[in-house]
């Protein structure tokens, strides 16, 4: 047997060179002209590598898809010019792409002057209505919660206060009113708005509205009813737990299912689906804090509440801090995102704010949360409770007022009116700018309390007044906007939909591009 198998492996080794003598004598024996055409037909790519070619782009023969591995050849490196011709190819692409904007660029003013010429009804314009829009009743209701949560209290500040949560609910009614329409009228869009990269990070922004709609009815309704509202509260916070975390969970679900969002690309707004649970911690504590006595909390399970709260709330922390580790090495790597894009960078402050403002205000309500022999000691939980709290607290506020200064840093350089290639121009996320900032004055406030420092109370109430000047600004920038036609028009092309066709065209040669476009007028 053994001697059989070894005969068939020498027969087969003849076989084999037999082959390879008879291949050889055949090219060789082929002319010059033959052994050209062969290698034309069979060119090496560059570096091993050839970027896809989309095939929805319009006009791809005059988009350069290779980008800096174009020039990259083996040639080049082995005759010692490689680095010249590695540093002219990656000038090459600066210029090239700074081309593509420019033309890009145009093409938007094109399309914004062609869109803004033609006529269309009011239904057209239902139908450019997007999820975005709900950031408008987020930072409304946030403003109605910092006016409560000022320390030097007046009656004018808590009429004012009731004011701006009526005017968000209507708000809140009108917009739920109008994207309901939109989804009526356009059959199909409300299933493609959950697998679209413009609108599909910005649906928890609805969630989140109604978190901040309860957390001002427990400011503005507990201290003026009965118990039976005590219940009202007890219920709608446990439904708004079980609404944020499964939202939560199923929107990033869905996103990690249907979208590919390149690092690049990132920015803040991917925090965006954890922010439903990041309002369970002060919803608790205000619900607490506004009960008459000692007998209510326990008549709607304090403890229960407190605990929720900061299960719920750890949650969407961790969620958040993990994101913001791509966040961070985005920056390290791509630097700053592109300026209209940049009022994003301010949703970072929000998880840290709100957990801040959650947990110090909890330690600040322990005496209602715990009775005094909680746990067989007497007053001993209450106290533990309150510094963990406190010195918790103070930790996570040192991240929230990082990301606050680097975030005002990034818009030093595109507060530039009367310069076009550093200015941003209008549109629903500059809501951004006014709701996680509440998150870091109430939290600026709860840690003033807690400390019973009268400087940091204070700096909090002038970065009270400056927010509702810049929600007052923001307010009338939207109607202006909807006046002049730049947001709510159909066809109407804005500056991050330019941002998304440049990162589409732009291959590797561009790397700062965004793929989310800005959803508040996209033609549905």
């Amino acid at each position: 047997m053994a001697i059989s198998n070894v005969g068939s492996l020498v027969l087969n080794l003849i076989i084999f060179l037999t082959t390879l003598v008879n291949f050889n004598n055949t090219l060789t024996g082929l002319d010059s002209s033959t052994i050209f055409v062969l290698r034309l037909t069979d060119v090496p790519i560059a570096n091993g590598y050839e970027s896809p070619r989309p095939q929805f782009l319009t006009n791809g023969d005059n988009i350069n898809l290779n980008g800096s591995h174009a020039n990259l050849d083996g040639d080049s490196r082995y005759r010692g010019h490689g680095e010249g011709n590695i540093s002219g190819q990656v000038q090459g692409n600066d210029a090239q792409a700074l081309q593509d904007d420019t033309s890009l660029t145009e093409l938007g003013q094109q399309s914004d002057e062609e869109a803004t010429k033609k006529k269309y009804g009011i239904r057209d314009r239902i139908g450019c209505f997007t999820w975005t829009w709900f950031t408008m009743t987020m930072a409304t209701g946030g403003i109605a919660n910092v006016l409560h949560t000022i320390p030097y209290r007046s009656e004018w500040l808590r009429v004012l206060g009731v004011i701006v949560f009526l005017f968000n609910i209507i708000l809140f009614l009108f917009i739920c009113s109008l994207i309901s329409l939109r989804f009526r009228w356009n059959p199909g869009s409300f299933r493609s708005s959950f697998i679209s990269p413009s609108e599909c990070l910005f649906i928890p922004a609805c969630v989140v509205s109604v978190g901040t709609i309860l957390i001002n009815m427990a400011q503005y309704g507990l201290p003026r009813t009965g118990p039976w509202f005590h219940t009202v509260m007890q219920v709608c916070f446990w439904g708004y737990a079980s609404i944020s975390f499964i939202a939560s969970s199923g929107m990033y679900l869905i996103i990690w299912s249907t979208q590919e969002f390149p690092i690049h690309t990132m920015t803040p707004i991917w925090i965006f689906p954890a922010y439903p649970a990041l309002l369970l911690a002060p919803l608790a504590s205000n619900i607490i804090s506004s009960l008459p006595d000692d007998a209510s909390a326990e008549r709607i399970n304090s403890i229960a509440i407190a605990y929720g709260a900061v299960c719920v709330q750890g949650t969407g922390f961790m969620v958040s801090l993990m994101i913001y580790s791509a966040f961070i090495y985005r920056l390290m790597t791509q630097k700053l995102p592109r300026e209209n894009r940049r009022p994003g960078m301010f949703v970072s402050v929000g998880p840290s704010g709100f957990t801040v403002s959650g947990l110090v205000n909890l330690g600040l309500v322990v005496n209602r949360i715990f009775p005094e022999s909680y746990m067989g000691h007497s007053g001993g939980a209450r106290l533990i409770f309150r510094i963990f709290s406190l010195m918790a607290g103070l930790w996570i506020y040192g991240l929230c007022i990082w990301f606050f200064l680097v975030s005002i840093g990034a818009h030093l350089q595109v507060m530039k009116p009367n310069d076009a290639e550093h200015h941003i121009h209008f549109d629903m996320t500059w809501y951004s700018f006014v709701f996680p900032n509440t998150a870091l004055i109430t939290a600026t406030f709860a840690v003033g309390e807690s400390l019973n420092s009268h400087a940091i109370r204070i700096i909090g109430t002038v970065l009270s007044g400056l927010l509702v000047c810049l929600w007052i600004f923001i307010f009338y920038m939207m109607i202006r906007a909807l006046v002049f036609k730049k947001i709510l028009w159909p066809g109407r092309l804005d500056g991050s939909e330019i941002s998304w066709r440049k990162w589409i065209s732009g291959g590797l040669a561009v790397t700062e591009e965004k793929t989310s476009r800005g959803s508040d007028n996209t033609n549905v």
